[in-house]
């Protein structure tokens, strides 16, 4: 005997923004331009970065690895020049991707990175994949 049961999907979740409110996300909550941490396996890595796309094929991101993450915001910070990695991490590597949210008390590290930047993580990252996508595109 077989039953046939259908899979979970998540209907709505609320996602907080830097000014403490909530925005409510329906469907998907893995779409372009959200914050996430990533782990990888073999070898065992750790991303945090905006997502740019995902596929059955895997993951396009920008942003940088964990460890590099205080230096990142160093350089923002101090308005230096930066590189975000814009990567492609295929789905077989993927261990977990999770929401960059915060933990009770813990500030997650997009909150981090806004109080000591005054700056959005995401619109960051993201504006500098466009930049860097479009001089690529010009030097073709």
């Amino acid at each position: 005997l077989q039953s046939s049961r259908l899979p979970a999907t998540i209907a709505w979740m609320e996602i907080g923004n830097q000014n403490g409110g909530g925005e409510r996300v329906s469907g998907n909550p893995f779409r372009p331009g959200v914050m996430v941490l990533v782990t990888l396996g073999n070898p065992r890595e750790k991303f945090w970065g905006a997502i740019l796309s995902l596929t059955a094929e895997g993951l396009s991101l920008c942003g940088v690895e964990l460890a590099s993450f205080d230096d990142l915001v160093s350089l923002v910070k101090d308005g230096e020049p930066f590189s975000p990695g814009v990567v492609f991490l295929p789905m077989h590597r993927l261990e977990r991707m999770e929401l960059d949210l915060p933990d009770g008390s813990i500030p997650s590290l997009s909150q981090r990175f806004t109080t000591k930047t005054g700056l959005n993580p995401a619109e960051v990252l993201i504006r500098h994949a466009a930049i860097d996508s479009q001089s690529l595109g010009a030097s073709q």
